[in-house]
């Protein structure tokens, strides 16, 4: 098996999520990574956050996983991100399942993650992608803020050619504070192998912010 792209599920994913962003005047990264987990059908959607971040993709989230009858949950570092966490997605209508613990230690406990979205910000976000225990359809993986420091020097071979898993391909978007995304394949399945497939043809230059278009 392998990740298999819905147009049509990422569409209506896409409206629902601008409907319930409307009164946000932010950039479209909720809409982007909403469209992107439902188009790709994921059914094991993670997130990290913590007190005082932004929730605006947890909602885009929350709305994928209606989409594709999925599990969302977010792991939150104390009770205190989890009670602000939970408040703000029940102000929007969302019924968040919430784990709370460092996500080294949560992780441990969460198999099959299809679709996951970290904090560049965060010092821990390269761990956190590296002790991910993924589906075997294979994965996607979203850093946001990816324009921050500490995301400078992140690779994301250095977090995925383990043997077990392997880089299928990956692009940045000036999207927001900037997003990283990976498409993963894994031993349990096929993700990417098929021939002709050409879905991430877009390239930015961090540094120029030229765009380069690279058929696949």
């Amino acid at each position: 098996m392998k990740l298999v792209w819905s147009p049509e599920t990422a569409s209506k994913a896409y409206i629902d999520t601008v409907k319930s962003c409307e009164l946000y005047h932010e950039s479209g990264v909720a809409e982007l990574v909403s469209a992107m987990a439902a188009g790709w059908n994921a059914r094991f959607i993670v997130e990290t956050w913590s007190q005082g971040g932004a929730t605006i993709t947890s909602i885009g989230l929350a709305v994928a996983s209606s989409h594709t009858n999925g599990r969302h949950v977010c792991i939150v570092p104390d009770e205190r991100s989890r009670l602000e966490y939970v408040q703000a997605l029940e102000e929007a209508g969302m019924s968040p399942e919430v784990i709370v613990g460092e996500p080294e230690e949560v992780m441990n406990g969460l198999n099959g993650i299809d679709f996951m979205v970290v904090d560049s910000q965060r010092k821990d976000f390269s761990r956190v992608l590296r002790l991910a225990k993924l589906s075997n359809r294979g994965a996607v993986l979203v850093c946001k803020n990816a324009n921050s420091r500490s995301a400078s020097s992140f690779r994301w071979r250095s977090v995925i050619d383990d043997g077990s898993r392997r880089l299928v391909r990956s692009v940045f978007l000036p999207v927001g504070k900037g997003l990283d995304i990976a498409h993963v394949a894994t031993s349990g399945g096929n993700s990417g192998s098929g021939k002709g497939e050409s879905r991430w043809i877009k390239h930015v230059d961090r540094q120029s912010g030229e765009v380069h278009v690279i058929r696949k």
